[in-house]
């Protein structure tokens, strides 16, 4: 059973350019931008943005000077919206300057702290207290800031990876559903409840949030969503839906061919991978492997004969062992375990 829910606008949206270019198309055809009747499920409501408790002190602590600031931060706001961080650009950089200053205080006691402990010990000066106190003082809240702002960029390139390792299987679908002459703005819809697809679905599922909560027609919402997603190749797909329809050309044998190019570049990446495995194994019999064992053999031979300090060579022996193979291991198990993360679908 369906009812009307009356919404104005669900989503703190920080498109702001979008809702004027919406508010002007309606004022040139004489209508007005207002509340609309959506069809829901019933007992469904819309799900508001909350902050954190710390996000909220945060605005209300600091949301003046942050705002004073709106104009410096395009970069951070196209950085929000690739993310997918619904978060206003001035409200994330308060809740940024409010966590540095956060560490300043830490690092003040921190710095004070140690100062305090390395003033007890005997042949620590006074130049080496300072030196740690003000490391401590400064690299916290430094590290803090440039983390916390460079976290939007950070996560939009995460998800600018999943949508390029998932798009090959993601056009089958799209590709299979054009086959069956299902509208483009129903494929968008039925692939953001495919959450199989990962960010490719976020990215559909937005489309349709501007086409049936924002009001906004399909191909705009498909011009924005090219403009906000983190991939190039979605770009340079979402930018072919649109000038496929635009010029008056047929979209199902435009998804058929994305769909084998897509196919086509996703087994080159698996043939250059297993590549890169292949001299990944040899570079790991070689280093891993040959080179430490004939290490330990020369330097036991060398502590044997008296060709140098037997202390030394024992000593350096324990490093090899315990050290040097064991890191060189785990080294290569990263780079395996992440490639192997970064090819699963």
């Amino acid at each position: 059973m369906l009812q009307l829910v009356e919404v104005t606008d669900p989503f703190k949206s920080v498109e702001v350019k979008k809702e004027q270019y919406l508010r002007t198309r309606l004022a040139q055809r004489g209508e007005q931008m207002g509340p609309h009747l959506i069809r829901m499920a019933k007992g469904a409501l819309p799900d508001y943005i909350k902050f954190t408790p710390f996000q909220d002190l945060s605005w209300k602590i600091m949301g003046g000077y942050a705002s004073s600031k709106t104009g410096d931060n395009q970069g951070m706001e196209e950085g929000l919206l690739s993310a997918h961080m619904k978060i206003r650009s001035e409200e994330y950089l308060a809740y940024v300057m409010m966590s540095t200053i956060i560490m300043v205080i830490v690092g003040i006691g921190i710095g004070v702290g140690v100062g305090v402990v390395m003033m007890g010990l005997m042949g620590v000066s006074m130049i080496m207290r300072i030196m740690v106190a003000v490391f401590a003082i400064v690299l916290l809240p430094v590290m803090t800031y440039f983390v916390l702002l460079g976290s939007p960029a950070s996560k939009a390139k995460k998800r600018g990876r999943d949508i390029d390792k998932r798009l090959a299987a993601a056009m089958s679908f799209i590709s299979a559903m054009a086959s069956a002459d299902v509208n483009i703005d129903v494929i968008f819809k039925e692939l953001s409840r495919q959450k199989v697809y990962g960010e490719i679905a976020s990215e559909a599922e937005w489309i349709t949030r501007d086409t049936e909560l924002l009001g906004s027609d399909i191909l705009s919402a498909i011009k924005i969503a090219a403009r906000r997603s983190p991939s190039a190749k979605f770009q340079d797909f979402l930018q072919g839906v649109i000038t496929t329809s635009t010029s008056g050309g047929q979209l199902k044998p435009y998804f058929l061919l994305k769909a084998e190019e897509y196919q086509k570049e996703n087994k080159l990446a698996m043939k250059a991978q297993m590549e890169t495995l292949g001299m990944l194994a040899e570079s790991f019999v070689t280093v891993v492997v040959a080179f430490p064992l004939f290490l330990v053999l020369i330097m036991a031979i060398m502590a044997i004969v008296g060709g140098g300090d037997p202390d030394f060579m024992v000593m350096m022996l324990y490093l090899v062992v315990m050290m040097m193979i064991p890191i060189s291991q785990f080294g290569f198990i990263f780079v395996i375990w992440n490639m192997s993360k970064e090819s699963a679908m």
